[in-house]
């Protein structure tokens, strides 16, 4: 197998170039890769030495293809040359291929086994996907299509074999799949493959060239049309249909659920309220002292720059995997991997060459790839456009001569001095960089004026316990060094407040910690009531992770797993044996107190990228919930199976959503009795089975549709919105979409007294963390409750200062009142003689 060389002025750009190779080509056909980069780790520049000792560790006796960067990059490549034995430097080429395409073009031809001319070949057409794609030319000298292998764009005679596929990955055909189908085809020697996208109108090209196939333009839902003669024909579309069935490989990894966070890791008071001074982080970086020098020192700025980000990154990104967790840790390099992308580095490098300086030059490509992002019609897409300006920011700095580590700093930040008050942070977005290294000896909370909650940088803070409420305009021009004073739970954000105001917020952040404090202490106790009925409080899960916590915070097990949030970054669906992975974890975390597994439930505002849903005009009285598997059943039923074999060895029931018809109820257990006769010993004798009760249609009709059930779980959020007509999402109807309705406490009412006997009544939506909701529906019937890990406590609290008999009388005049005002009302004048011990 052929060695490969990259030259580089900088080790950290040559070491991310090599790093992203890898990626594309297993191990076992890894080719040999060495670096000949910087003068040392830190230092700029290229050794002629160092290259010629490269080369002599990347030989193999198949030859060796040396890429590299720019400028002097070639001349001691050239240089190198002259020192290496004759006979190796026959086998030596020096392409003029672009450093990152052409390497990771090179290394996915050379693992193949191809010989040297070939892989430099490719290599050198590394530009052809992009140049194609954006319908520019270029004089670079690269390989053209014509040289090495041939496109071959004659179709194959009448006679090939053919199949069409279909492109399932998210982002396409991209490097990773696209590599593996050239991998795939290079196992069948003698065989030719091509490949059309009929979708795109491209093609036929070789199925042995990678920069082919990416010209293809091939994109999620594309099909591609396959052709393929020799002695091996019918094998490899064989393969490759397989190949295409798993998506081209291209499944996110599963990480392993970071750790909670303890007080040393997420050390912000959790208490969802901050007071303090406005301060917002430095503006625009200071250009004014900058001159601009010829192109190779703009270029060499630029790669300094680079190099000085990637290395804080780096640390960054380590820094924050071990105190916060491995998911916001991944944030960071998400950021390195912009660091290295052509899209943005190679306009910046043609507009310096053309004598614009680095700065100018950079900032022009962030703004208008930012912009890209910002445009995106998905909402949780355009929040890339956050990460882009961040990384933007950090390199600008570099390059200005200051300190890019400072926008790391919330401390500095904070600035605060001499005891003064820890600041509230104003800024328009909150970044991951900054998120994550914010000091709580100086910083109390963040407000943003814009951005959604979906932000790496919200997540982050969140997950540091970081008082933050987002898209608070008001707050966009107020002037540095104001106090704002806010509270989460009430979205309540006081400028300027006056005394009184200022002593009620801390007198409320005092209460909270006291609260917090007290409700930990008793967290593992159950919830008695003072007559003595227990009432079962668990947890709401989407994760390993969230189990963990859940048991911490004394919830005796989960009454809801989401699975389709638990599996929701999926692209393609889960294995059964996922599942069961999946599914025996939570219950590992909360040992012998049991969970209940919520079958997919898709449809509304829960999309499910392996299972999309038909375009509706109402969705959320659409194709939702079980209706979703009507017509293939087969996503529900593997989920089934992992339920039946989870079963046999933990506590577990499972419950259908969105269930309103007895048919459906009927239609759910022939699944599950489909499920369980694939295993040997058929259904678990312990599996309890349920459904949800979310349509009035369903509370109205309970009895029967639970003649055959065990347990039937109210899903508070939804038969709120159902019964009231008010999307429960709406900013415009909070005051009439309110669990607190006399109606819906009707309707649960109703529920409790006509499910079939020894059926339990549960509720999982929002109402069940509501204590003052959570008093009504005990009094209504309910004997357990699911709720959010945070508010267990709280719950478990509420429920043991009273007796069942008063919460009875209690729920009866709730659904006589007139309004959800009225409801809420009369709660809390019910617990105004509340002790606190």
């Amino acid at each position: 197998m052929i060695g490969i060389v990259v030259v580089s002025h900088s080790h950290p750009l040559a070491s991310a170039a090599v790093a992203l190779a890898a990626e594309m080509v297993q191990e076992a056909d890894r080719p040999r890769i060495e670096v000949a980069a910087g003068l040392d780790e830190t230092t700029f520049g290229t050794d002629a030495a160092a290259v010629a000792e490269a080369i002599g560790r990347a030989d193999s006796g198949d030859g060796v293809l040396v890429l590299l960067d720019l400028g002097s990059a070639v001349l001691s490549a050239e240089m190198a040359l002259e020192f290496v034995d004759p006979e190796v430097a026959d086998r030596v080429v020096v392409s003029s291929a672009p450093l990152v395409e052409g390497l990771v073009a090179a290394a996915v031809t050379a693992g193949t086994g191809a010989p040297l001319d070939q892989v430099a070949a490719e290599a050198g057409r590394g530009l052809a996907a992009k140049v194609d794609h954006l319908g520019t030319d270029t004089d670079a000298g690269s390989a053209g299509p014509t040289d090495g292998i041939p496109e071959e764009a004659q179709p194959l005679p009448d006679d090939a074999v053919r199949a069409r596929v279909e492109v399932t990955a998210p982002h396409g055909l991209h490097a990773r799949p696209a590599a593996r189908f050239v991998q795939c085809v290079n196992l069948f020697a003698g065989t030719r493959v091509q490949v059309s996208n009929p979708d795109s109108g491209r093609g036929p090209v070789d199925g042995r060239s990678l920069t082919a196939i990416a010209t293809l333009d091939a994109r999620q839902g594309h099909r591609l049309d396959l052709a393929a003669t020799g002695d091996h024909a019918q094998e490899a579309l064989d393969a490759l249909v397989t190949l295409a069935a798993t998506g081209f490989g291209d499944q996110p990894d599963r990480a392993a659920p970071a750790e909670s966070a303890g007080p040393d890791a997420a050390p912000f008071s959790g208490l969802r309220a901050a007071v303090g001074p406005v301060h917002r982080p430095e503006g625009a970086v200071d250009l004014s002292g900058y001159a601009v020098g010829d192109a190779a020192q703009e270029g060499h700025r630029l790669d300094a720059a680079l190099a000085r980000a990637a290395e804080e990154l780096t640390a960054l990104a380590d820094r924050t995997a071990e105190q916060v967790g491995r998911e916001e840790g991944a944030v960071f390099e998400a950021h390195l991997g912009l660091l290295g992308d052509p899209s943005l580095l190679d306009p910046v490098r043609a507009a310096i060459g053309a004598g614009t300086g680095a700065p100018a030059a950079w900032q022009e490509r962030v703004e208008a790839l930012r912009a890209e992002f910002a445009g995106l019609p998905d909402a949780y897409q355009r929040e890339r456009a956050q990460d882009v300006s961040s990384v933007g920011d950090r390199v600008l700095r570099a390059l200005a001569g200051g300190d890019p580590a400072g926008q790391d700093q919330g401390q500095e930040q904070g600035g605060t001095e001499g005891g003064q008050r820890p600041v509230v942070l104003v800024v328009e977005e909150l970044d991951p960089a900054t998120a994550a290294t914010l000091d709580p000896a100086t910083t109390a909370g963040v407000l943003t004026t814009a951005g959604g909650a979906t932000g790496h940088g919200v997540l982050v803070a969140r997950a540091r316990g970081v008082p933050l409420l987002t898209g608070v305009a008001a707050v966009r021009d107020v002037p540095e060094g104001t106090v704002v004073a806010f509270d989460e739970d009430a979205r309540r954000c006081e400028v300027d407040p006056d005394g009184a105001t200022l002593a009620e917020f801390d007198e409320l952040m005092r209460e909270r910690g006291q609260e917090r404090e007290r409700l930990g202490r008793r967290a593992q106790e159950p919830a008695l009531t003072t007559d003595g009925h227990r009432i079962a409080v668990k947890a709401n899960l989407a994760s390993v992770a969230e189990a963990a916590q859940a048991a911490a915070a004394g919830a005796e097990g989960s009454g809801l797993v989401r699975t389709e949030v638990l599996f929701g970054d999926r692209t393609q669906a889960p294995s059964v044996a996922d599942q069961v992975a999946a599914f025996e974890a939570i219950a590992e975390a909360l040992p012998g107190r049991g969970i209940t597994i919520r079958t997919w439930d898709v449809g509304g505002d829960k999309p499910l990228p392996f299972h999309p849903q038909p375009e509706e005009a109402n969705p959320f009285l659409g194709v939702r919930g079980i209706r979703s598997f009507r017509e293939d059943p087969t996503l529900l039923v593997d989920q089934l199976e992992a339920v039946c074999r989870v079963a046999r060895h933990h506590p577990v029931r499972v419950m259908f959503p969105m269930v309103t018809t007895v048919e459906e109820v009927d239609w759910a257990l022939a699944r599950l009795d489909e499920a369980s006769h694939r295993l040997a010993d058929g259904r678990p004798d312990a599996l309890q089975v349920g459904i949800m009760v979310e349509v009035p249609a369903a509370a109205l009709r309970a009895e029967a549709l639970t003649t055959v059930l065990d347990f039937v779980s109210i899903g508070s959020n939804d038969l709120t919105q159902y019964t009231l007509a008010a999307e429960r999402g709406s900013p415009f109807l909070d005051g009439i979409a309110d669990a607190a309705d006399p109606a819906v406490l009707r309707l649960v009412r109703e529920t409790c007294e006509e499910v079939a006997d020894g059926v339990q009544v549960c509720v999982c939506g929002d109402a069940a963390g509501d204590p003052d909701l959570a008093l009504l529906l005990v009094g209504l019937g309910v004997r357990e409750l699911s709720a959010t890990t945070a508010s267990v406590p709280a719950v478990k609290d509420v429920l043991r200062r009273h007796g069942l008999t008063d919460l009875e009388d209690l729920a009866d005049r709730a659904v006589h009142a007139d309004s959800a005002a009225d409801v809420r009302d009369l709660v809390r004048r019910f617990r105004a003689g509340e002790s606190r011990d």
